[in-house]
């Protein structure tokens, strides 16, 4: 009887690919961090010769300058780091919001290309080739003129019940804060477990079963209960700070700004315009059987596409569609142009203010690349899980 041969001992001479490969990389991390210092030594001793100031510790000083738009209180008397922080927050806004409506109607305008009515069909591509071929600056500067141009002045606004649309943009109701929006908001939380649950189990009784079950109306319905229950729970307040019409503006309540809903808008139609390819060439992918064999089973058109052909086309689908929420992300940088104060304006006034360039441009760089980052690192876990495993 034989026994087993013992795996082979790693060489380290240099006759070892393995070792050659690990020496390479070790050479290049060592050279690139060389060249990082070097690099970081040459613009400290030049700026040092030039009188030029270095160092983030302006960050801790005065701003002196106010910030039209902020999710939070700011005057001029905060700090250089609480200014950033408004941007970023300011930049973050733009982005989920954005990458939630643009994924929303994207994937709508991708599944509109498959509509066996002709105009729905046509509307769809019409979208495509006008949105995605123009550019996106252009198409921000656009919205901002049609809000700040083509509205009617804010002592003559449009009004849709209790909302008010003019040249400061759209004001709406807002709650009154009180205890039981804490409650509503950990209802809400519960009601997005419990749905994640319910589809969970609803796929594999689908699987083993063949018998299929709302995907969607349930989850939704219990979302909506969660956030129900707990609002009951926390007394149901029910008071709302309404908008109203001054005499020169509208008072109280919610504003999104011009500035704000021209870039959200912008980026929105011009991201949803490639994700609709994305989407559409997703689907394509997918072995026309696939439809056939729903269609033998009884399936609707809808359900086939909800439950068979999407879920096919994801793993074809998440790698392009990461690459349109980064490019939306770091697209959103072009706000500056309309005026909107995200993590780019305030970085420009503290350059003009403080002199203090490279620290500026880099903390520039650390917003977009850890926003990049983790948007990359969440859809590369959402394709791990979303993959096709094999029985």
């Amino acid at each position: 009887m034989s026994t087993p041969s013992s795996p082979p001992k790693k060489s380290w001479s240099w006759r070892s690919q393995a070792f050659r490969g690990l020496l390479y990389q070790v050479v290049a991390i060592v050279a690139v961090l060389v060249t990082v210092l070097y690099l970081a030594h040459n613009t400290t001793t030049n700026m040092k010769l030039r009188g030029i100031q270095s160092g983030f510790d302006f960050l801790m000083g005065p701003a002196g300058f106010d910030i039209g738009e902020s999710f939070f209180t700011f005057d001029s008397g905060e700090s250089y780091w609480r200014a950033y922080l408004v941007g970023f927050v300011n930049t973050l806004r733009v982005a989920v919001v954005g990458i939630v409506l643009t994924t929303i109607l994207g994937t709508l305008i991708g599944v509109g290309r498959f509509s066996r009515n002709a105009l729905i069909r046509g509307l769809c591509s019409v979208y495509v080739e006008f949105f995605r071929n123009i550019p996106v600056l252009l198409q921000l500067l656009m919205w901002y003129l049609m809000f700040t141009e083509v509205l009617p002045a804010s002592n003559e606004p449009l009004v849709f019940g209790p909302f008010f649309l003019s040249k400061g943009g759209l004001n709406f109701p807002i709650p009154e804060w009180a205890s039981g929006h804490v409650w509503g908001a950990w209802g809400l939380l519960a009601g997005i477990v419990g749905a994640v649950l319910y589809r969970s189990y609803a796929t594999k009784s689908f699987e083993q079963t063949g018998r299929v079950k709302s995907m969607f109306w349930a989850p939704l319905a219990i979302v909506l209960g969660g956030g129900i229950l707990g609002w009951l729970l926390g007394g149901a307040p029910t008071a709302l700070n309404m908008p109203v019409q001054g005499e020169f503006a509208i008072e109280n309540g919610g504003a999104l700004t011009p500035e704000y809903l021209s870039v959200l808008l912008g980026l929105t139609i011009y991201t949803a315009a490639f994700v609709s390819e994305v989407v559409r060439g997703g689907i394509q992918s997918v072995a026309l059987g696939q439809s056939e064999a729903a269609a033998a089973l009884g399936l609707s058109r809808g359900q086939t596409m909800r439950l068979v052909m999407l879920p096919q086309a994801l793993r074809v689908i998440i790698p392009p569609v990461t690459n349109q929420y980064l490019n939306l992300t770091k697209n959103s940088s072009l706000a500056v142009a309309i005026g909107y104060p995200d993590v780019v304006s305030i970085a420009n006034t503290a350059i003009n203010q403080t002199g203090r360039a490279v620290e500026c441009i880099a903390i520039i760089m650390l917003v977009y690349l850890s926003t990049s980052l983790f948007t990359s690192i969440t859809m590369n876990w959402y394709n791990t899980r979303s993959a096709i495993k094999e029985r």
